[in-house]
């Protein structure tokens, strides 16, 4: 598939924000590159790898509702998500502040840098998106706070799911 983002960023350097998001809306219009990867049928969140290579690592996620990835950070990728069917709801971690919510609905697509701490849930109907990461995804990290509002990060690699994680302070 690398000849579906070569236009979008010459050269060997990671994609930035803009491209992935261009090469998330790209793929979104091609079902024929995902459709048959997606199980509507199965009993939860289900997540396939469409491709990865060097610069990028591409998934289509397909959401039940009330699937949630809890708060997690995508280490040193950058990455960009394009909503093919129903909705989801990014929230962002901000401190002293409550969550930044934003619900993207289908044909919306949005990009984030590495650092970013954020979540992503299924609210309503089933959902569909695509995925794509630069650099690909090697380790991600999920965070929880504690009964004595400590925040903690685990450390994951991309097989895990992303899901809400419980730690307690002991």
């Amino acid at each position: 598939m690398n000849w579906f983002y070569d236009d979008l960023a010459p050269g060997d350097a990671p994609l930035d924000r803009a491209a992935l998001e261009r090469l998330v809306a790209r793929i979104a219009g091609r079902p024929d590159l995902w459709e048959a990867q997606v199980d509507r049928c199965a009993p939860g969140r289900m997540y396939a790898s469409l491709h990865r290579d060097a610069r990028i690592d591409v998934w289509a996620i397909f959401w039940r509702p009330g699937n949630d990835t809890g708060w997690h950070d995508h280490d040193t990728s950058s990455g960009a998500v394009s909503v093919v069917e129903g909705t989801l709801t990014e929230s962002e971690l901000r401190l002293g502040l409550p969550e930044r919510r934003h619900a993207y609905g289908a044909g919306e697509c949005f990009a984030f840098g590495p650092s970013r701490i954020h979540r992503l849930v299924c609210e309503g109907a089933c959902a569909v998106s695509i995925h794509a990461y630069s650099a690909p995804l090697w380790r991600m990290g999920q965070y929880a706070v504690d009964e004595h509002g400590t925040l903690h990060r685990v450390s994951v690699t991309y097989a895990d799911e992303l899901r809400p994680l419980e730690v307690s302070s002991a």
